[in-house]
C-alpha cells in the first residue's frame, strides 16, 4: 500500500471521532492519504458489543474518508504498554510509513488513553530501529475501508514519523496550535454519530452518557472554544513537544490586537 500522509493511534473506536476526526477529513480533503489505527475492539465498553462498534467504524470510516483502518486485539480496559504490544504498534507504523502521527494526550482520566499515548510513541520509535525484527507480531485484525486498504503488503522496512502530536481536545491544556475544522465540523459530527451503538438514547450507561440531545451542544461548544482561540468558527486542539520554527514573521497565523 501506499504510504499514509496522517495515521492517527487510539485506544477505542469512536476516540478518534471525538479528538481528531475534521483533522483526518480535512486532510484527505486536501488529497492527503488519512489512517486510523484502533488498539482494542472496546468488547469492554458499557454499551454496544466489538461487532457492533465494528460496523460504526466503518460507516465512521466511510464519512471521514480515510484510505486505512484497523483494529487490534489488545484487550479492551487492559492496554498495556508492554513489548508485545509495542512491537504490534511497530509493525503498523512500518506498514503504513505515515510522516504524521497522532497520539493521545499523555494525562486523562481513562488509563487506556493515557496508556495508548506512550506506548504509541514507543512503538514509533521502536520501527525506526534497522535490527528489530516485527514480522511476528501480530498485525491489525480487520479493516473498516475495502479496496485497496484491505490489503496490507508486508513492507516491514525500518521507519519513523517525521511527526507526532497529541490530541488534546479532552484535558484541559493549551494547545500549540489548533487545526481549522470549520467545513468539516458538520461532517466529523455525522461520524460521531455513525456509533449509534454509544450515543442513542438507552437504558445502559445513561449515568454516565449524556442524552443524545446534549452531545451536539456539548461537542460544539468545545469545536467553538478551540476555533476562538484560533480566530475561526470550529477548531481541533493539538499540543507538539517541540519548537516550532519560522521563517517569515509577516506570515504568522491568528491576530494579536
Amino acid at each position: 500500500m501506499k504510504d499514509l500522509a496522517v495515521l492517527a493511534i487510539a485506544a477505542h473506536r469512536d476516540d478518534i471521532e471525538q479528538t481528531c476526526g475534521g483533522t483526518l477529513l480535512k486532510m484527505a480533503e486536501g488529497g492527503h492519504r488519512a489512517g486510523v489505527l484502533d488498539l482494542s475492539q472496546g468488547e469492554m465498553g458499557t454499551r454496544g458489543t466489538a461487532e457492533e462498534r465494528a460496523l460504526e467504524a466503518e460507516e465512521a470510516a466511510r464519512i471521514l474518508r480515510l484510505c486505512w483502518r484497523r483494529a487490534l486485539d489488545i484487550p479492551d480496559a487492559r492496554v498495556e504498554n508492554s513489548w508485545e504490544n509495542r512491537l504490534k504498534v511497530a509493525r503498523v507504523i512500518r506498514q503504513t510509513r505515515p510522516r504524521v502521527v497522532i497520539l493521545p494526550y499523555w494525562k486523562g482520566r481513562h488509563p487506556d488513553h493515557y496508556t495508548a499515548s506512550r506506548l504509541g510513541y514507543e512503538g514509533c520509535f521502536l520501527a525506526g530501529l534497522a535490527k528489530l525484527r516485527v514480522e511476528d507480531a501480530s498485525g491489525p485484525l480487520d479493516s473498516a475501508r475495502g479496496g485497496e486498504a484491505a490489503e496490507l503488503e508486508d513492507c516491514l522496512e525500518p521507519h519513523r514519523p517525521f511527526k507526532i502530536v497529541y490530541a488534546t481536545l479532552y484535558y484541559d491544556v493549551r494547545p500549540t496550535f489548533v487545526v481549522d475544522i470549520s467545513r468539516q465540523f458538520e461532517a466529523r459530527f455525522e461520524a460521531l454519530m455513525a456509533y449509534r451503538s454509544q450515543f442513542s438514547d438507552q437504558q445502559a450507561g445513561s449515568d454516565i452518557f449524556p442524552a443524545r440531545a446534549d452531545i451536539r451542544a456539548r461537542v460544539e461548544a468545545m469545536a467553538r472554544f478551540y476555533g476562538m482561540l484560533a480566530g475561526v468558527d470550529y477548531g481541533e486542539p493539538f499540543l507538539a513537544k517541540e519548537v516550532g520554527l519560522v521563517e517569515d514573521l509577516t506570515l504568522l497565523p491568528v491576530r494579536s490586537l
